[in-house]
């Protein structure tokens, strides 16, 4: 069928996975596959330039610039009022005549190449931008289904272009200095498949990373049921290379998703009372379905020469199978994203020392030996960082780094929690690093295994030169930005993540999980504040603390509201503490500082009661003037009940009363609270375990001796630390409270999360690396759990 002349307007098959710019990602992606041949229900873009034209030509970017013009950015309320504004405005303003004729004449032509009268349609929004490569647009991914009609088809597209002044969005782009008006949003309109079963698909399993291995996820109905959670789908493992069913699990669908009766948008419904009870056990696919949609999946995946995630459906009329969506799988680095490298194999590489793996991935770059904070300016970008052991002054340094390689340490070291948390490769007790390694020398550190080479031992695929890289699990800027819509189950179990450094919070703010279990502080007072608060008190320029302080918990409070942001008051050692500006006149010097004057016993004490006041003071500031009240605290190091009694009186002289919204946690990591677990959980609102330092004190073992760690005593998963785990589980839910854990155990042990979860753990922290590795993990774990319990019954 011969298609009008546009201005606004692009149908699929006009469209490449080049299109971006244009189109955005969802549009360009549903473009490419529509060329490749792939069954995607056909449909049009509405250009990006459509909602500039449209703000433009109508005059509202006037007002609207003068709202944003008078927001206080750091008043939540009024924030969200006046983007309110913004987005009722644009909603409320009439079309221009050509963008409404384009709209409503593709929408006639679609409704005569599928041959029905006002076809209903899913109305998506398709993130872009005008000269803005680095942005990330979070909360503009709205979609309508099921909407049929001219002017539902228009009310909806504004509704799309009218998500883009979300509060949280707005302030993103007010903290990264983005010019508003040059944000723009495209808007996919697509015949809506009346879906008899859908769900999603990975082309790469994802619980264990197998790319022999395909996964399908499938439910009654739409495949909202499945990607919101709101049912356990049945679940389906398929080799890969020969399309047998190799694993299937038949899950109780006891909801669906289906239109609603108004017929705009969708409702949730039982099975029972659509398809009969008998549906909810049976499974949706049949074994030839279930291989037609695998087989889709490997010739997607083909295109795309990168694992997908792959949203489906078959439409309940004809049986057809129609693919709705397609993006990268976030465990994986994209090609486009990274040079392809891999070990030299012309000769054999020369091992220069070897340690413990703590960060993965592998890089190239010229050695720099660090033997005092005085050297720290030698280290450029690219440069590999050796030293004997990192501390709280090197972060900066460590930025710069594409790789960290210390002689002693441990996988919870200084050096190993804060590679991770940056992504970048880091070895840790090689013994021997600072004095085998050369100035100068270029190695090929090799984080997988724990291997640092002689020379460049990568090379890329295509034959060429590599410059400094790094190849790491985490998953960078980009990545989360291109699969912002990343499918992620929802778990009983909340899944939190581990934070530090406030600036890194725009980076992983995308990623799946619930909230924050542990900000650490240590990050704002050496890279924002450098001054030891005591020595500020004594300069009388507290203000420093409170205000910087302030400023880094809102940065992250902010982006993720509201979702909960746990902040542990700072858990500085005196010899990290000695590093900050004035540090070495107020601080003792201590033998052992890791079992010494830290935590608790620090704020309560008169030698640093008022340096703690100020920590107080800025925690209220972030929840009053800002109004950030998802910002809770929690309190390091606890070794008595007196203790607590005492800095809890404390926090409450400075307006932190225990209660609402403000909630008080402790970290258990001293044996005491284990001993004493029900009478800490009568006065907290949580207990997250600090699986490290608990696993430190209850063997005796010191967390960052690399000879301990190489012989394996330090073993979280030892049945002393999974007893102490299991008596602060039992007694934190006796008296209703929360009990989360936020060490590194779970980021690294499978088995350990299991384990966690099976004795009912209400939340787990881990890394930004392995936050969505965790949630599928936990997920899997709490449906076998539900079939055991099932099958007992």
């Amino acid at each position: 069928m011969a298609k009008g002349t546009y201005s606004y307007i692009k149908w699929f098959e006009e469209l490449k996975k080049e299109d971006i710019p244009s189109v955005g990602g969802k549009g360009a992606n549903l473009g490419e596959m529509t060329n490749h041949g792939i069954p995607v229900p056909p449909g049009f873009c509405v250009l990006a330039k459509a909602y500039k034209d449209f703000v433009t030509q109508s005059n509202i970017n006037k007002v609207i610039e003068d709202l944003v013009s008078k927001i206080n950015f750091e008043d939540a309320n009024d924030l969200e009022e006046k983007t309110a504004k913004i987005r009722n405005l644009i909603v409320e303003t009439d079309m221009p005549v050509q963008i409404e004729r384009d709209i409503l004449q593709a929408y006639a032509e679609l409704a005569e190449l599928v041959n029905l009268n006002e076809p209903e349609v899913a109305v998506r929004s398709s993130a872009t931008a005008e000269d803005l490569p680095d942005a990330s647009f979070a909360g503009q991914q709205d979609t309508y289904l099921h909407i049929k009609g001219k002017e539902n088809l228009l009310k909806n597209i504004k509704k799309c272009w009218a998500s883009l002044w979300t509060s949280r969005a707005t302030y993103y782009r007010h903290v990264k200095g983005f010019d508003h008006m040059s944000v723009l949003l495209s808007v996919v309109v697509q015949k809506m498949v009346n879906a008899s079963k859908s769900g999603v698909m990975f082309t790469i399993n994802p619980i264990n990373n197998d790319p022999n291995e395909i996964m399908i996820n499938a439910s009654w109905g739409l495949g909202e049921a499945v990607v919101s959670g709101a049912v356990t789908p049945d679940e389906y493992i398929i080799d890969k290379n020969t399309l047998t069913i190799k694993e299937k699990r038949i899950a109780k669908k006891t909801v669906m998703v289906v239109r609603e009766a108004s017929e705009i948008g969708t409702t949730k419904v039982k099975v029972k009372d659509i398809l009969g009870p008998g549906a909810i056990s049976e499974p949706c696919l049949t074994d030839d379905e279930v291989k037609k949609i695998a087989s889709m999946g490997k010739k997607i995946e083909s295109i795309y020469k990168f694992p997908q995630d792959i949203e489906w459906a078959i439409d309940r009329d004809t049986g057809e199978l129609y693919i709705l969506q397609s993006r990268p799988v976030t465990t994986f680095t994209p090609q486009e994203e990274r040079e392809p490298v891999t070990l030299e194999a012309k000769s054999e590489p020369e091992v220069l020392v070897k340690g413990l793996a703590a960060s993965p991935g592998i890089a190239v770059g010229k050695v720099k030996i660090i033997q005092s904070i005085n050297e720290l300016d030698r280290v450029q970008e690219g440069d590999v960082l050796v030293t004997t052991m990192t501390n709280p002054d090197m972060v900066p340094v460590m930025k710069k780094a594409v790789a960290v390689i210390t002689d002693e340490g441990g996988r919870t070291c200084h050096a190993a929690i804060v590679s991770r948390e940056f992504g970048i490769p880091c070895i840790v007790g090689t013994q021997n690093a600072t004095s085998v390694l050369e100035d100068g020398m270029v190695v090929t550190v090799d984080a997988t295994r724990g291997v640092v080479y002689k020379g460049d031992r990568l090379i890329q695929l295509q034959g060429e030169k590599p410059k400094a890289i790094a190849q790491v699990g985490g998953a960078t800027e980009q990545k989360i930005r291109e699969i912002v819509e990343h499918w992620s189950p929802i778990t009983g179990t909340k899944i939190y993540m581990n934070l530090g450094e406030p600036g890194l919070i725009d980076k992983y703010k995308d990623l799946p999980f619930d909230g924050i279990g542990l900000m650490r502080t240590e990050f704002i007072f050496t890279d924002m504040i450098g001054i030891h608060p005591i020595y500020l008190v004594k300069q009388n320029q507290g203000d420093i603390l409170i205000n910087r302080m302030a400023e880094g918990i809102a940065q992250v409070a902010q982006a993720i509201y509201p979702r909960p942001v746990v902040v542990r008051f700072s858990d500085f050692r005196t010899n990290e503490f000695r590093g900050l500006e004035g540090g070495d006149e107020v601080e003792p010097i201590e033998n052992n500082p890791m079992i010494g004057w830290r935590g608790v016993s620090r704020y309560i004490s008169p030698e640093y009661e008022e340096g703690f006041r100020l920590e107080c003071r800025a925690i209220r500031k972030v929840r009053e003037e800002f109004g950030l009240t998802n910002a809770w605290v929690m309190l390091p190091f606890v070794r008595n009940l007196w203790e607590l009694d005492k800095v809890k009186s404390i926090m409450a002289s400075e307006g932190l009363v225990q209660g609402g919204a403000l909630k008080i946690w402790i970290m258990a990591e001293v044996p005491s609270v284990v001993m004493l677990a029900e009478e800490f959980a009568q006065k907290v609102d949580g207990i997250s375990i600090g699986s490290n330092d608990l696993t430190q004190l209850t063997l005796g073992v010191d967390r960052d001796s690399g000879i301990l760690n190489r012989m394996g005593y330090f073993d979280e998963q030892d049945p002393a630390v999974l007893k102490a785990i299991e008596i602060l589980i039992a007694a934190t839910h006796k008296y209703g409270k929360t009990c989360s854990i936020c060490g590194q155990a779970p980021s690294v042990y499978p088995g350990f999360a299991e384990f966690l979860v099976r004795k009912g753990i209400d939340s787990i922290s881990v890394n930004p690396d392995t936050v969505a590795y965790t949630r599928r993990l936990v997920a899997s774990v709490e449906q076998r759990l539900m079939l055991e319990r099932a099958l007992d019954k």
